[in-house]
């Protein structure tokens, strides 16, 4: 399969003028930076110990690992500092450090209670590159299997997995690396 290009290199003066603000989600909407009491992320960091209902996996010194609500797969983590901060470049060293550990804990996991075939691991920076939740950074680890997605994504917008977040956390929790 071959990849033809269109350049249209007059739209750059059009994709970079657009306004990077996001839309005002009124009363309850997304948290400014900084501001942690409406950030849903935050709320799960302060929820307490490891759980089915909370969703949290893991917890590290800095950093916590929690299952996707909305999965793209069973096994969809996230992995994201207990401070509230919306770029890597606000991170700490020692942030850092634990935020990647965790990653590296989280596809072990993921290995061992999954097996995938592959696995997909990255950070959606700010809302322009789909971040659902763009002031709390966070990096998705997903496994793959040939053939894991199918029509329904593609027709019917729906994404159909084959297991429940609880039985995902048993699995997952039980295989986090000591």
């Amino acid at each position: 399969m071959t990849l033809d290009q269109l350049w249209a290199g007059w739209r750059n003066a059009y994709v970079t003028g657009l306004t990077a603000r996001p839309p005002d989600l009124g009363e309850g909407g997304a948290a400014e930076p900084g501001d942690d009491e409406e950030c849903v992320f935050c709320r799960i960091v302060a929820s307490g110990d490891p759980s089915a209902d909370n969703g949290v996996v893991a917890r590290g010194a800095r950093c916590v690992t929690v299952l996707n609500a909305y999965p793209y797969a069973p096994g969809h983590l996230l992995v994201m500092p207990r401070r509230h901060v919306a770029s890597l470049a606000e991170l700490d060293a020692d942030e850092r450090s634990d935020l990647w550990t965790m990653v590296e804990d989280a596809l072990s996991a993921i290995e061992a209670a999954y097996a995938p075939e592959g696995m997909n691991m990255g950070a959606n920076l700010g809302p322009a590159a789909g971040a659902g939740i763009p002031r709390h950074v966070h990096v998705h680890a997903v496994p793959r299997w040939a053939g894991d997605t199918n029509f329904m994504t593609t027709v019917a917008g729906v994404r159909v997995l084959p297991e429940s977040l609880p039985d995902t956390w048993a699995k997952l929790h039980g295989s986090w690396p000591a």
